[in-house]
C-alpha cells in the first residue's frame, strides 16, 4: 500500500504552474496517502496553499561536496512508498539513488515506473506529464481547478495593494514586460510596451505592468509614457498576482512564468516569442484555448507592434 508520497518539482514558475494539472491527478490518484511536495523557496507558498499536499520541502540545492547540506537533502528524500519526479531532470534523477531507490516515476535510468517516451523532449510539457503518469497509471491529468488559488490570493491582493490603489472591475489589462534575467532576448522592446498601452487606454482599460522588482526600471518606462496606467512591480506575490491576472480583462506579456499563471486562471492571454523558446513546447495552456494567442519573431525587436495590437484588438472584440 502507498501511504507516503513524494512529488519533486523544483521550478521555475512556467513549470511549476504547468504542474498544477499533474498535481491535482496525483493527489485524485492517492486520496489517502501522505503527499509531500520537494520544491524550491519560491514556491514553496503556492504548494502549501494547494489542496494537493499535506507537507511541503524546500530543497537548497546543496552542491555535491557539501556534505551536510547533501545528508540533509538525504533525509528529505528517504522514507516514502512512491516518488514522481516531475522536474525529469539530470540533478532529480540523481535523486533517485539518494533517496534508497523507492518506487520512482520519471527518467532515473533505475525508475521502476520509467517514462518511456522517446520523444519527451519534444512535446509540450503537459503532454510530456501526461504521458510520464500514464506509464505510473494515472490515466486522466485534465487541468486543475484553481479557484483555492483564486480565493487565497484576492484576500493577499488586498492587502498588498492597500487602499491607495484601487483598480476597476473587469477593466484593467495586465502588461508583462519581463522575462528572466539572463534571457533578455525573450522580451519585446519596452517601446512597443507602450503602444499596447496607449492602445488600452484608449479602449478604457486601466494598463497594470506588473514584474519582479528588478524590472522597476522597465515598468517605469512604460508607466512614465502612459498616463492612466499603473506600475505593480515588485508589490505582489505569488497569489496575489493569480488573483490580479484572474481579474484582468487580459495579459499581454512575453514567454514567462506569469502568463503561464494568467492563462491558467481562465485570463485571455496573449504571449511574445522569440527564437529562444518554441511554443509547440512550452506555450501557456488554460481552460478554454481560444482565448490563447501567440505571436512568434525569431527576434523580438523585429515583431510589429501593429501584429501585436491587431492581436489584443482581436481578443478584446472576442471578449466582447
Amino acid at each position: 500500500m502507498i501511504r507516503r508520497v513524494l512529488v519533486i518539482r523544483l521550478g521555475a514558475l512556467g513549470d511549476f504552474v504547468l504542474s498544477f494539472g499533474p498535481f491535482a491527478a496525483i493527489r485524485r490518484a492517492h486520496p489517502d496517502a501522505a503527499i509531500t511536495l520537494l520544491t524550491t523557496a519560491p514556491f514553496a507558498e503556492l504548494g502549501a496553499l494547494s489542496p494537493y499536499f499535506d507537507r511541503v520541502e524546500i530543497d537548497r540545492r546543496p552542491r555535491w561536496w557539501q556534505p551536510v547540506a547533501t545528508m540533509r537533502l538525504r533525509r528529505q528524500l528517504r522514507g516514502f512508498d512512491f516518488v514522481y519526479d516531475l522536474q525529469t531532470s539530470s540533478r532529480s534523477s540523481l535523486y533517485h539513488l539518494l533517496a534508497g531507490r523507492p518506487r520512482w516515476s520519471g527518467i532515473a535510468p533505475l525508475a521502476s515506473h520509467p517514462d518511456r517516451d522517446p520523444d519527451r523532449n519534444f512535446r509540450h510539457s503537459i503532454d510530456r506529464q501526461r504521458g510520464q503518469l500514464r506509464d505510473a497509471g494515472i490515466g486522466a491529468v485534465p487541468l486543475a481547478d484553481l479557484s483555492w488559488l483564486r480565493a487565497a490570493g484576492q484576500a493577499r491582493l488586498g492587502a498588498e495593494l492597500g487602499s491607495e490603489t484601487v483598480l476597476p472591475a473587469d477593466a484593467y489589462a495586465v502588461l508583462i514586460p519581463g522575462a528572466s534575467a539572463h534571457r533578455n532576448v525573450k522580451r519585446w522592446p519596452s517601446g512597443g510596451y507602450v503602444e499596447v498601452a496607449k492602445m488600452l487606454v484608449a479602449r478604457g482599460l486601466v494598463p497594470v505592468v506588473v514584474g519582479t522588482e528588478a524590472e522597476r526600471g522597465l515598468a517605469q518606462a512604460i508607466v512614465g509614457a502612459t498616463p492612466g496606467a499603473v506600475d505593480l512591480t515588485g508589490r505582489t506575490s505569488l497569489p496575489g498576482l493569480a488573483a490580479l491576472v484572474a481579474g484582468a480583462r487580459l495579459a499581454v506579456g512575453n514567454d514567462t512564468g506569469p502568463m503561464h499563471l494568467a492563462a491558467q486562471m481562465g485570463t485571455r492571454c496573449l504571449t511574445l516569442f522569440s527564437s529562444a523558446s518554441d511554443p509547440a513546447l512550452s506555450a501557456p495552456v488554460g481552460p478554454d484555448p481560444a482565448r490563447l494567442a501567440v505571436l512568434r519573431e525569431a527576434v523580438l525587436a523585429d515583431l510589429p507592434v501593429g501584429r501585436v495590437c491587431a492581436e489584443v484588438a482581436r481578443l478584446l472584440d472576442h471578449a466582447a
